[in-house]
Parts: C-alpha cells; sequence; structure tokens
C-alpha cells in the first residue's frame, strides 16, 4: 500500500505551455489513497459547465495512438475552479493501468460534454436525501455533499459508503469532515449531513455492505431515522451493477420510484457508473 493520503502537487506552469492532446487539460495534484485507489485534479476548461452529479469522458492516448475514453464522475462540486477526480486502480485495466502514472503537469484528455441522472433535477421535494455508494461510486456524492443546493433543498443527506476496508473510505472521510469548515458551505452543512461508513471485510465500528444496513433496518436504528418512505426521502445510487440492480429493488420496496431527468421521482441511478474493468 502506498502513503496514505500521498499527495503531489503541479509545479508553477508557464504562459507558453501548449495542450497536445486533444481536448487536453493539465493535471495539477494527484493523491494516492490506497495502492486501489487515488484522486487527481485537472485544470478546467473555461467552457464547460455543468451540475454537480453529472460525469464526462476523460482518457488518454491509448497504444494505437486513439483517445481511450472512460466515463467518470466529477468529483468536485459546479463552482469549483478546477475539476476533481476519483479513481479506482487496475493493473490490467485498459485505462487505469496508465492513468493511475499520471503526475502534476501531465495532460489527459476531457469531453467537455457533461451528463447524467444523479442531479438534483431528477427527483421531486423530499425531507431526507440519501446518498448510496460503494468503492468508487462515492465519486458524484463527493461533488453533490459540495453543493449548496444540497442542503438548500433537505433537511438532512445521509451518506451510506462501503468499501472492504478501512483505508478505502479515507477519501470519504477526510471530505465529510472539511465540510464543516468550509467557507463557502460550512454553514449550510451545519448538523444536516450524516455520515455513515462501512466495512465488509476489515473490522470497523460500522460493518456491512449497504443493502444489508437498509433491509434489516440497522442504518435506521443507528442514526435515529425512520424508514424510508415516499412521502419524505429521496435517494441516488451510485455502484456496481449488482449494487445498483439491488438497491433498486430495495427502495422499490420501501415504496419509492426511480426518476430521470425528464421524470423527476423519488430516486435515481447512475448507469454509466464504470467498475473494476476501467
Amino acid at each position: 500500500m502506498t502513503e496514505q493520503g500521498a499527495t503531489m502537487d503541479a509545479p508553477a506552469r508557464t504562459e507558453t505551455a501548449k495542450p497536445h492532446l486533444p481536448d487536453a487539460q493539465t493535471v495539477t495534484q494527484v493523491t494516492h489513497w490506497t495502492d486501489r485507489l487515488f484522486s487527481f485534479r485537472v485544470t478546467r476548461p473555461r467552457s464547460l459547465r455543468f451540475r454537480s452529479g453529472e460525469f464526462v469522458m476523460i482518457g488518454l492516448l491509448g497504444d494505437n495512438g486513439k483517445p481511450l475514453l472512460r466515463a467518470y464522475s466529477i468529483a468536485s462540486p459546479a463552482w469549483d475552479e478546477e475539476l476533481e477526480f476519483y479513481s479506482i486502480k487496475v493493473p490490467d485495466g485498459p485505462l487505469t493501468s496508465k492513468l493511475q502514472h499520471i503526475q502534476p503537469g501531465d495532460e489527459i484528455i476531457l469531453r467537455p460534454k457533461p451528463v447524467g441522472t444523479l442531479v438534483h433535477d431528477a427527483l421531486l421535494p423530499g425531507k431526507r436525501l440519501w446518498f448510496l455508494a460503494t468503492g468508487t461510486g462515492l465519486a458524484p456524492f463527493a461533488s453533490l455533499m459540495r453543493e449548496p443546493e444540497t442542503y438548500e433543498k433537505y433537511d438532512q443527506v445521509i451518506m451510506m459508503h462501503t468499501c472492504r476496508e478501512v483505508a478505502e473510505l479515507e477519501y470519504g472521510r477526510q471530505l465529510v469532515e472539511s465540510l464543516k469548515d468550509d467557507p463557502l458551505i460550512g454553514e449550510l452543512v451545519g448538523d444536516k449531513l450524516l455520515y455513515y461508513p462501512t466495512t465488509t471485510r476489515e473490522p470497523f465500528h460500522h460493518m456491512g455492505r449497504v443493502t444489508d444496513n437498509l433491509t434489516s433496518g440497522k442504518v435506521f436504528a443507528d442514526l435515529g431515522l425512520p424508514p424510508m418512505n415516499r412521502e419524505e426521502d429521496r435517494a441516488m445510487v451510485c455502484g456496481s451493477l449488482a449494487f445498483n440492480i439491488d438497491v433498486k429493488k430495495i427502495l422499490e420496496d420501501f415504496g419509492l420510484t426511480e426518476g430521470a431527468n425528464s421524470d423527476p421521482q423519488q430516486f435515481v441511478v447512475e448507469k454509466a457508473f464504470v467498475g473494476d474493468g476501467i
């Protein structure tokens, strides 16, 4: 495992530096959280406008000289001057086997056409908003947890995040803790955000999968909340295909209906999330 949270910052850029890749953006910071997880920040195209929770296509040139692109949720909020991404490392993954070695000053390809379903516009008004994620599925919620609109629209926001080991929760833990002192949204967040991290392999004060903690009612008991209901609760889901299918069934059992940008309802699922094969 690499040093937890080891960060590299970009050297000073010169005005003569010019992109060499198509739709190129420059890496400004890279943080390796574990031997399987890293985050990085890049410059933001001046023309890019997006809603917190959306994703874009990013990548590098493949061995054949053609762009190798994958969908990545933007982990930074819409107001940030840079773009942040959170990624898994796959040794033999077509993209991440290369992407995990980027350093400040390097370039990546970024297609500035954001899309996605994990946006506030796809949900009907409610009282509580649940963010349900596994692994790097946390990324869109890293954006939404820093979005002022999240706290203006809901009385409570619950971030449920499950990983195998404690170290894999570190990115999310540091982000959540930093929100209290954030000069822009700290007062908005207040005590509205409830963080419920769990592990499935390493002992931790909360354990178990998101699905198990929902169906057993443990998360409701631990947080002092009532079971989900369609009048008050809204949810966003991001994880593997199997996770998404399982959580969708659970939410429907609670009486919630899946929505979309064109048909706002009680919950939405990000179907473009890329899993371990990237």
